[in-house]
Formats: structure tokens, C-alpha cells, sequence
């Protein structure tokens, strides 16, 4: 829940759009080669995420940033905690 959580946090940001999905097969919303294609920066919340996304979709993430967060699996969805972990990560981004 912590992409989704940002999704909702930063969905209508002046100049930002944004998409939540997961590298799980059973995730609310699988990551796509669309996703690949839409996005100009991908964000992931562990750096294994990123490992899987480089697997999965190799050479079709060359030339997009490809940033991990480095928050752990410990919350629920739109935990205060996990809102200011997002806010720090996100901070010198948005």
C-alpha cells in the first residue's frame, strides 16, 4: 500500500501526474510496459522492486530515472507514518 499511498497523496500535485502499481502478479494494479511508456520518472519503495522491474522489462527502462525510495513493507495505507516516510523520501523531488 505504500505506491498507492503516494498515488493518493500526490494525485493533483501542480505539474506532477501520477500512477501506482507493484511488481507482484497478485498487486491492486501490476506494473505494465505502459507504465514504462507513460512514465518519465519511476519510483520504487525497495531496491529488490527495482531489480524486478530491471528483469522483467530490461532494456525498455534505458533512459528513465528509476528511483528507490528505500521504505519498508510495515504499513497500512495512508498511515500517518508512512505519509511523513513518503514526504522525506519524496522531499528534495517534489
Amino acid at each position: 500500500m505504500r505506491s498507492f499511498t503516494a498515488e493518493k497523496m500526490y494525485d493533483g500535485f501542480p505539474g506532477y501526474e501520477v500512477k501506482s502499481a507493484g511488481t507482484a502478479t497478485s498487486a491492486r494494479t501490476p506494473f505494465t510496459q505502459e507504465h514504462i511508456d507513460w512514465a518519465d520518472m519511476i519510483f520504487v519503495v525497495e531496491q529488490e522492486h527495482g531489480q524486478i522491474l530491471r528483469e522483467m522489462f530490461g532494456e525498455a527502462l534505458d533512459g528513465k530515472s528509476v528511483i528507490c525510495l528505500q521504505i519498508s513493507d510495515v504499513y497500512r495505507y495512508m498511515e500517518p507514518a508512512l505519509i511523513d516516510e513518503l514526504k522525506a523520501a519524496l522531499g528534495g523531488i517534489y
